[in-house]
C-alpha cells in the first residue's frame, strides 16, 4: 500500500526529476520537435498547394484536350468533306471522259459506215456502168441488123436485167 500513498519525500523527488526531465526536453527536444512539426506542416501545406496547382493545370489541360479534340473532329469532318468532293469530281470527270470517248467511237463508227456506204454505192455505180456499157455494146452490134430487131433485143435485155 505504500505505492498508493507515496511519502512526501518520494513525491518531491519525483517532482524534481520531472522538472529536470521537462527542462532538458524543453532545452534540447522541444525546439527540434516543434521545428520539425512546423516544417512538416509547411511541407504538407506546400504539397496541398502543389496538388491544387496540379489540379488546376490538369483542368486546364483537360479543357485544352477537349478543344483540341473538337478541332480535330472539325478537321476530320473537313477532310472527309473534301475527300467526298474530290471523289465526286473524279467520278464526274471519268463519266464525262467516258461520254466523250463514246461519242468519238460513235462518230468514228458513223464515218466508217458512211465510208463503206460510199464504197458500196461506188461499186454499184461501177457495176451499173459496166452493165450499161455491155448493153450499149450489144445494142450497137444489133443496130447494124435493123430497127425492129434492135427494139426487140433492147426489150429482151431490159426484161433480163429486171429479173436479175
Amino acid at each position: 500500500m505504500g505505492l498508493l500513498t507515496p511519502d512526501l519525500g518520494y513525491f518531491f523527488w519525483i517532482f524534481v526529476a520531472f522538472v529536470v526531465v521537462f527542462l532538458v526536453l524543453k532545452k534540447f527536444a522541444w525546439k527540434p520537435i516543434i521545428k520539425s512539426l512546423n516544417e512538416r506542416e509547411q511541407n504538407i501545406a506546400g504539397a496541398i498547394a502543389s496538388a491544387e496547382k496540379v489540379k488546376a493545370e490538369m483542368a486546364q489541360l483537360q479543357s485544352e484536350n477537349e478543344s483540341l479534340l473538337a478541332k480535330a473532329r472539325e478537321e476530320r469532318a473537313q477532310l472527309l468533306k473534301e475527300a467526298r468532293e474530290t471523289k465526286d469530281k473524279i467520278v464526274n470527270e471519268a463519266k464525262e471522259q467516258a461520254k466523250a470517248e463514246a461519242s468519238k467511237i460513235i462518230a468514228d463508227a458513223q464515218q466508217a459506215i458512211n465510208a463503206q456506204k460510199m464504197a458500196a454505192l461506188t461499186d454499184v455505180k461501177n457495176e451499173v456502168g459496166k452493165m450499161v456499157i455491155e448493153v450499149s455494146e450489144k445494142v450497137l452490134k444489133q443496130q447494124l441488123a435493123g430497127a425492129d430487131k434492135q427494139e426487140a433485143y433492147i426489150n429482151s435485155l431490159v426484161n433480163s436485167i429486171k429479173l436479175n
